[in-house]
């Protein structure tokens, strides 16, 4: 049924149709629809109340007021509504699962990839609100599982005092002035409630983009051809195909023979024909090239493709099991079989900037980069699992550094109050490739979180953030541990940089002094860290005239070289690690000197983060002392930035 077609038909129409039970009667801003739900607002509804026995009908329309309304909560939508609440925007995060994570949940279980590895074997794991998502995951999870993964999840977005949780809702039109959205209606399923969220900005964080589309946001989907922005990796033409979803499972050993019948729903597999890199190693734990894909529609066939990923998994478990060519199966049983396919791409909305495969690949600057990538590019089979005599994925072309990714792609062209960030942003299906990487998304989520707290507080679009405001967005992400290729921080409000002396009571590696220099890793074979020679150690900064202190931040060490997110083989090797970074620091004190003496302000215990704050009443001071004593395992202490703020 097309959308239009919904409006004229009512709900009971799109009732017999399968839909969402929402009708809408003229009298809103947006042209002949308005929010009037049937289901929320029932006139005939017959309840009989037993506990007062009367009669009446439950009342389930709300409208509610926000600063920021975030769509999605997977990697980038977690990260830019917590981003968004800790800098001070009232924030409410819509969710349409039971569960939080997006492809990382136990709904779906991909692993949460970022840089994963580049040209030269090694990580450069993002930082921020990801790694403090991951790391609570290492702390609360070491059995690494995918069901307390999503409780993991769930508790980090909780706690935060300035930011709602919606889940079982669906963000299902918007309403608008002009090209403004004022409000967002959406609907949830446990309550039969219809929500109407009015909010000075909305980011769209939730892959499909559903909100965004019903904005009348511009967007595109399919493959661009290698003209349009001269891509060799592109089609010689362009075409609807988007990379395909994929189907999970995961198996047990169980001891003994375990006999296995496919289901009525399965699909013969024979991988008869099929391409030499359509392998079977570590089947055990999933085969992600049980994809499919489209050619057209990918989301309104995500119905009848998920009962063919049914079909076609089952079909190759029956394969691995009954064909006598895997006899390391024989006792191998499904102890978990994925029912929602994990989408790899939809829609691509536009906006100022299109990224495309040259910018990755060229490395390009960009004056408003606001997060990074380094996946290759990875093109998928657009036919997938239906088209095996093709490799799974055509290429992974690697990266020898890190790409910028920039603002000017994370906000509409058209529709003056959306952001977005994850795999709808404005790019090309060949950039794409690289960029849908959940922890890639993860960054854009941050740095449109931040950026719509300074579209609330300056009372401003994103468009003017991008052209009068982007250093202070740049600034404040750097402040809050985000790391950008090739732009060091330089925080005008930052006492450190101010500071005759800094030094430390020991050093093995580096200088205490780079801890001012902007760049808060080690990377292009540049070093710009200290590190003590054994512990306890400690580090002190000096000024030659009195500052006023209000709060100290430090960055200490979690190996960024190495990742740390969940996987199903928990592997433990030169790129992985399946445990708390040994680096990491665990306690520590600070100290102000006043008057001549050392007074304590702060104590650091069992410490879970990379980014270290000291909050405390303002004090006259001429230095500090950040005394550290312990680390989770490793001999000395690694620090890489020091801040100090009035």
């Amino acid at each position: 049924m097309k959308r239009r077609d919904f409006f004229k038909k009512g709900a009971k129409g799109a009732l017999a149709a399968g839909l969402i039970p929402i009708v809408y009667s003229c009298g809103s801003v947006k042209e002949g629809i308005g929010a009037v739900s049937e289901t929320s607002d029932r006139e005939e509804d017959e309840w009989f109340q037993l506990a007062n026995g009367k009669k009446g009908r439950p009342e389930r329309k709300i409208t509610v007021d926000y600063d920021v309304v975030v769509v999605g909560g997977g990697a980038a939508g977690i990260c830019a509504a917590v981003s968004a609440a800790r800098n001070g925007s009232k924030t409410v995060l819509v969710q349409d699962r039971p569960v939080l994570g997006g492809n990382s949940s136990s709904e779906i279980r991909v692993h949460l990839n970022g840089v994963n590895h580049l040209k030269n074997g090694l990580p450069e794991r993002e930082t921020g609100i990801i790694e403090e998502i991951l790391l609570h995951n290492r702390f609360e999870n070491p059995q690494e599982s995918y069901p307390v993964w999503d409780h993991v999840l769930y508790d980090f977005v909780v706690r935060e005092p300035n930011l709602t949780l919606m889940m079982n809702t669906q963000a299902v039109d918007t309403n608008m002035s002009g090209n403004e959205i004022k409000s967002v209606v959406c609907w949830q399923l446990t309550t039969e409630k219809l929500f109407t969220l009015k909010a000075k900005v909305f980011i769209d964080c939730s892959g499909d983009g559903l909100m965004a589309a019903t904005s009348g946001a511009e967007y595109r989907t399919g493959r661009e051809g290698k003209a349009e922005y001269d891509e060799s990796f592109a089609p010689d033409k362009p075409d609807g195909w988007q990379m395909g979803s994929s189907l999970l499972m995961s198996s047990k050993d169980m001891g003994k023979p375990m006999p296995y019948s496919p289901p009525s729903y399965a699909i013969k597999y024979t991988h008869e024909g099929a391409n030499k890199r359509r392998k079977f190693s570590a089947f055990h734990d999933g085969i992600w090239w049980i994809e499919v894909g489209s050619d057209s529609d990918i989301i309104g066939d995500a119905e009848k493709n998920r009962h063919k990923l049914m079909g076609y998994l089952h079909g190759v478990w029956d394969y691995i099991k009954n064909s006598g060519k895997f006899p390391e199966a024989e006792n191998l049983a499904l102890d978990w079989v994925g029912s929602i396919p994990g989408r790899r791409e939809s829609r691509r909305f536009v906006g100022d900037y299109f990224v495309s495969e040259k910018d990755m690949t060229g490395h390009k600057h960009f004056e408003d980069a606001v997060a990074y990538g380094g996946w290759s590019l990875d093109e998928h089979n657009p036919g997938g699992i239906e088209n095996i005599s093709e490799p799974p994925s055509y290429f992974h072309a690697h990266f020898h550094e890190v790409y910028q990714f920039p603002f000017r792609s994370l906000y509409s062209k058209n529709i003056t109050n959306l952001l977005f960030a994850g795999r709808n942003v404005s790019q090309t299906h060949i950039a794409l490739s690289s960029s849908r990487i959940m922890a890639t998304c993860a960054l854009m989520g941050q740095a449109v979180g931040t950026a719509a707290t300074i579209c609330v507080n300056k009372n401003i679009w994103p468009r003017e953030v991008a052209q009068k405001h982007i250093n202070e967005l740049q600034e404040q992400l750097m402040r809050d541990d985000v790391f950008i290729p090739k732009r060091p921080a330089n925080d005008p409000k930052d006492l450190a940089q101010k500071a005759s002396l800094i030094f430390g009571s020991t050093t093995s590696t580096g200088a205490a002094k780079k801890l001012t220099n902007g760049i808060s890793r080690d990377i292009d074979g540049k070093i710009n860290h200290w590190q003590s020679e054994g512990l306890p150690a400690n580090l002190q900064m000096e000024w030659k005239t009195p500052i006023s202190l209000a709060a100290v931040e430090i960055k200490c060490d979690t190996n960024v070289k190495k990742n740390i997110m969940m996987r199903k083989d928990s592997k433990n090797d030169k790129i992985f690690r399946n445990h708390i970074p040994p680096e990491l620091l665990k306690t520590g004190s600070l100290e102000v000197r006043v008057e001549g003496k050392w007074v304590k302000l702060g104590s650091l215990e069992n410490n879970r983060t990379r980014l270290i704050k000291f909050n405390f009443e303002q004090v006259k001071t001429t230095a500090i002392r950040f005394n550290m004593t312990e680390t989770y395992g490793h001999e000395n202490a690694k620090l890489f930035e020091i801040r100090c703020y009035s």
